[in-house]
């Protein structure tokens, strides 16, 4: 019996071993019919049928007739292999869905920028916290519940492929494009939450993509309107930039998404890292056994499409050893210059069906060999349930961190004598609402900084309260000078409580201020 269950549990250690190996292979039983899917499907398809199938446009629902006719004929025409949908609303993208994929010969992959759930692209949704927020949260679970909510959401409106996690360091406070889209600054933290975020796709059947490879962390320039350089070696990316992605390479993750970036110890020709052979095929596939699928990030951006050395941007992405060409400026043009390529033996046969059968693969292994249209009579309740309201307010209350809290001042001992004092573009309503249900506070906002002195006269101790709109995670969420002038000054004289409803970031403009008693980091400004 011992015998038998060594060999049992050798058998059960061989087969995760295999299945970390290629993340797109589906349960043992089900790989010789996903492998006879997969040839069926590709033999089945012409040679421009095969190179349609690399490409992935972005649709964007909210637009008008012209926009689906233009996909449509792209679908029909030039045989795409997926869709990325962006801005719109659930019930017409889901009409708009069901359309593309019943004139598609084989069916759609459909993939979604959907970093804090469907809402970052979608209107009607409730948006779940920013992965800052959530890399805040000592329990790493309950960002797995929030990930397997977005995944729920995702598959519902048939989406099988989030752009997600980011798995970026955020080493630069000054980054203009990461900044709270990253876990942190820390590379155990961004792994251990990124594991999370994907298990939690992974366990209702969502592909997920680990981005910005190698590494967007540490940049403070924006690829969509450059190509920012990043002076990495590689004992610094193995060190720090590459620490997440080997976790979840391990794990399981479906794809990586290659960034615009320039790595001159890493990538040579000076070409951006989405369309370099040694960024993609050595470091990528070789060195660190990746067997997922390989797609570029969007390459309309700038820092890919002015920076191609004039060559078609398709063709260079495809021969670097991307899988997926996401957002393509150009699809009939780049299928003609691969199919060209391909004719003249510069891409054979080998190369082609690599990718092509990848993507097939990955097909099979979301459920479109048995594919069904979206239902969309309860869609929007099946969307926005009490569930994600709970969801939501279990991690802020898990995020909330205390920074700083001297002579325990903190809780605050009932009866203390307290002026709030409210700073900030957006509401701080749900906050004085949520510190009268202890006791009567009197609130103050003002701009004018005289009224504010007058009012805190009468005070020993102050709450102020930095409140920005959650509308956009890129939005500058620091102080004014005014605002820091009235600070340094409350801190002084008075015993003050800071709670910031913003992203960390805005800290470092009071690292001269002194005297404030005990921070709160509340990170973003939710009921």
């Amino acid at each position: 019996m011992r015998k038998f269950s060594t060999v049992i549990f050798f058998l059960i250690g061989f087969f995760n071993a295999a299945a970390q190996e290629d993340p797109l292979a589906v349960s043992l039983e089900l790989q010789p019919h996903q492998d006879k899917w997969v040839d069926s499907i590709y033999q089945s398809l012409s040679l421009d049928e095969k190179i349609g199938q690399l490409f992935m446009p972005m649709v964007f629902s909210k637009r008008d007739s012209l926009e689906f006719k233009q996909t449509q004929e792209l679908i029909e025409k030039y045989h795409i292999g997926g869709l990325v949908f962006s801005l719109g609303g659930p019930v017409k993208q889901s009409h708009w869905l069901n359309a593309f994929q019943a004139a598609a010969k084989v069916p759609l992959m459909v993939a979604m920028d959907a970093e804090w759930g469907a809402a970052m692209r979608l209107d009607s949704i409730m948006p779940f916290p920013w992965a800052m927020t959530l890399g805040a949260i000592q329990d790493s679970s309950v960002v797995r519940k929030i990930g397997r909510r977005m995944a729920e959401q995702e598959k519902r409106m048939g989406i099988h492929y989030s752009f997600g996690p980011v798995l970026d360091i955020n080493t630069n406070p000054k980054n203009p494009i990461i900044g709270n889209r990253s876990f942190g600054e820390n590379p155990n933290r961004v792994s251990t939450h990124a594991f999370a975020w994907m298990q939690g796709h992974h366990d209702v059947g969502i592909l997920t993509s680990g981005k910005h490879f190698p590494g967007h962390g540490d940049t403070d320039q924006d690829s969509h309107k450059t190509l920012p350089t990043v002076n990495f070696t590689q004992q610094r990316l193995d060190s720090i930039e590459l620490l997440p992605y080997r976790k979840l390479i391990e794990n399981g993750l479906s794809s990586v998404m290659v960034a615009h970036l320039n790595a001159p110890n890493i990538a040579k020709n000076k070409l951006p890292t989405s369309l370099s052979k040694e960024v993609i095929q050595s470091l990528l596939k070789k060195q660190m056994k990746f067997k997922g699928l390989v797609v570029t990030d969007a390459l309309n951006m700038k820092g890919a499409s002015e920076f191609g050395g004039g060559k078609n941007i398709d063709l260079q992405a495809f021969l670097a050893g991307n899988d997926i060409l996401l957002i393509s400026e150009n699809i009939p043009e780049g299928i003609a210059a691969i199919k060209k390529a391909y004719l003249r033996d510069k891409i054979d046969e080998e190369r082609l069906s690599h990718s092509v059968k990848k993507i097939l693969k990955a097909k099979f292994k979301v459920g479109l060999n048995a594919y069904k249209a979206v239902e969309t009579n309860t869609l929007m309740a099946d969307l926005n349930t009490p569930k994600d309201t709970l969801l939501y307010a279990d991690a802020l209350a898990n995020a909330i961190t205390l920074l700083k809290n001297d002579s325990d001042l903190l809780p605050l001992k009932k009866g203390t004598k307290v002026l709030h004092i409210a700073m900030g573009d957006d509401s701080s309503g749900a906050f004085q609402k949520h510190l009268n249900s202890y006791q009567d506070i009197k609130s103050i906002a003002s701009e004018n900084n005289t009224e504010i002195l007058e009012a805190a006269s009468a005070y020993d101790t102050l709450i102020v309260s930095f409140h920005r709109s959650n509308a956009n995670p890129w939005k500058a969420s620091g102080w004014n000078k005014k605002q820091v002038a009235l600070l340094r000054k409350l801190a002084l004289s008075k015993t003050l409580i800071l709670d910031l409803f913003v992203k960390p970031y805005a800290l470092k403009q009071l690292e001269g201020v002194k005297g404030i008693d005990a921070i709160m980091m509340s990170y973003q400004n939710s009921p």
